[in-house]
């Protein structure tokens, strides 16, 4: 799933949040260590597979586990740095091509850790989150090192039943879901919303061989008409989703950002359920206010209709994506060509260009 960030930047002693974006993108420039060697992973590796080295390194390495070790916030600091250009497949694309200079100047999207920000400069994210800048957040650490070491609180979750709850801001709750052979063959669909538009993230745990929870799927909630709503789709089939485009890049480049657009049209990385419990969390995303939520998981036997809509659906524009990739190709050439001509008009009747 393309989708996904679990990154986090800690602001201490007044630094602004935008100071510490920035030294985390300054230290990794600076290194300029190779990003798949940071994470241990080959250049060949999944999504999955960068998300879960990340997440291993960064718990390894956040501030909020080493106090003020200039080594640990180094090493986290280039981390994130890399898991910045392998999450997003336009910088992975750009740097796999020709390295660093392909992106070392495009943009740096905010990335933060509210649980670790102080008030003030909490009260600033919020504030460029409502004039527009695009800040993303991350699931707390402490959040997620507790679920790995086991030790929060999970609540059993019905099949086919609604549960409607507050949770704090920067905290999850829990819930485990049974399901049988039948239902794991026949899909489920897990959804959330929220009535009074809170923000929040839909979590999908995994279970470890210690008992712990790792966190391997995250959807950010967003508007939908009068809610916020997330949803996770187990169908058996890819369910693909649209993710953010880089927008640096859009701005460099309009007449690529205009054919690479569905490219940002991607399936989740898990997209069946084996019989047994699962695991789901829904976590609060709200910079200051709790978030009430009504969270349930429903069987998708009782929408055979839907399922084959939304299977034709994705074939569609999986069609379209390669009709326009297709497209760009002429268009391109056709576009030299003119470039070209003009050159050579130019150049061979120059009083031309004087009317």
């Amino acid at each position: 799933m393309a989708g996904s960030r679990f990154g986090s930047f800690k602001s201490e002693k007044g630094d602004s949040a935008a100071s510490a974006a920035a030294a985390a993108a300054a230290g990794g420039a600076a290194q300029r260590r190779d990003p798949y060697e940071v994470l241990g992973v080959g250049r060949s590796a999944t999504d999955q597979e960068i998300k879960s080295a990340f997440r291993r390194m960064a718990l390894k390495y956040h501030p909020d586990k080493n106090g003020d070790d200039p080594v640990a916030s180094d090493r986290f600091q280039e981390v994130t740095f890399s898991y910045n250009i392998l999450s997003d497949p336009d910088k992975r694309r750009q740097y796999d091509t020709s390295g660093f200079e392909a992106i070392e100047n495009d943009s740096q999207e905010l990335e933060l850790d509210l649980s670790s920000l102080n008030t003030v400069n909490t009260v600033f994210a919020a504030l460029f989150s409502k004039l527009g800048v695009p800040i993303k957040t991350t699931v707390s650490a402490t959040v997620l090192e507790e679920a790995l070491n086991g030790s929060v609180m999970v609540s059993q979750l019905q099949l086919g039943n609604s549960v409607q709850r507050k949770v704090e801001k920067q905290t999850a709750h829990f819930y485990s879901v049974d399901i049988t052979e039948k239902q794991a063959k026949m899909g489920l669909v897990c959804r959330v919303h929220s009535n009074d538009k809170s923000k929040f993230k839909l979590l999908y745990f995994e279970l470890e061989e210690n008992g712990g929870l790792s966190l391997a799927l995250q959807e950010d909630s967003v508007k939908i008409g009068k809610v916020t709503a997330a949803g996770m789709y187990f169908l058996g089939f890819p369910v693909y989703r649209f993710e953010q485009n880089n927008l640096g890049a859009a701005a460099k480049d309009s007449d690529g950002a205009f054919f690479k657009r569905l490219d940002s049209f991607q399936p989740c990385d898990i997209h069946e359920l084996k019989p047994g419990t699962h695991f789901f969390a829904v976590y609060g995303d709200n910079f200051f206010k709790s978030a009430n939520y009504t969270i349930e998981v429903v069987s998708a036997e009782s929408f055979p209709a839907e399922k084959e809509m939304l299977r034709n659906v994705d074939a569609k524009i999986l069609t379209k994506r390669a009709e326009l990739s297709k497209f760009e190709s002429e268009y391109r050439e056709v576009s030299a060509q003119v470039v070209l001509y003009c050159f050579n008009l130019i150049r061979f009747f120059p009083c031309i260009c004087r009317f």
